[in-house]
């Protein structure tokens, strides 16, 4: 199996799971820099590395943001289009446009940990798979913690 197939997703969690857990303790989302300076202590990155993934990060940050805003309007919108004499034509057009960004956000976020993947050495990309892997496992402890305190509380 080639390694960008199980690279892609180990990026992809890193990238998109480090700014979901951010704002989920209240922070916001963290800075580009935050991010690459959490993978430089997993891999070690050089000057050169560093200031690449950082301009591939804000290049992606910008073309994703734009459309996520769009989304978020369109989610709006259909909202805004349940009602009893609603626009059949309206609605599918806008559920199509959010499709459409939907997809183009996806590619977006490969293609950028595809050209980040370019930047690492093979070491790296071993070392991050690691780390990748050590954080999913402790992710999965803390969910079966919190299921076993909840099964705890019901039942007792």
């Amino acid at each position: 199996m080639p390694i960008a197939k199980l690279f892609a997703p180990a990026v992809a969690a890193l990238v998109f799971s480090v700014p979901v857990m951010a704002q989920q303790m209240g922070g916001g989302p963290p800075s580009i820099d935050d991010q690459v300076n959490q993978l430089d202590e997993m891999v070690d990155l050089d000057e050169g590395q560093k200031e690449e993934i950082s301009s591939l990060m804000t290049q992606m940050q910008d073309e994703i943001g734009a459309k996520e805003q769009e989304a978020q309007e369109l989610q709006q919108q259909l909202g805004e289009q349940v009602q009893p004499d609603y626009d059949e034509a309206a609605i599918r057009e806008n559920a199509e446009r959010l499709g459409d960004l939907t997809a183009e956000m996806t590619a977006d976020a490969i293609i950028m940990q595809s050209q980040i993947e370019g930047v690492f050495t093979q070491e790296q990309r071993d070392q991050l798979d690691e780390a990748v892997a050590q954080r999913q496992e402790q992710m999965q402890q803390m969910r079966e913690q919190m299921q076993q305190q909840q099964q705890q509380q019901q039942g007792g």
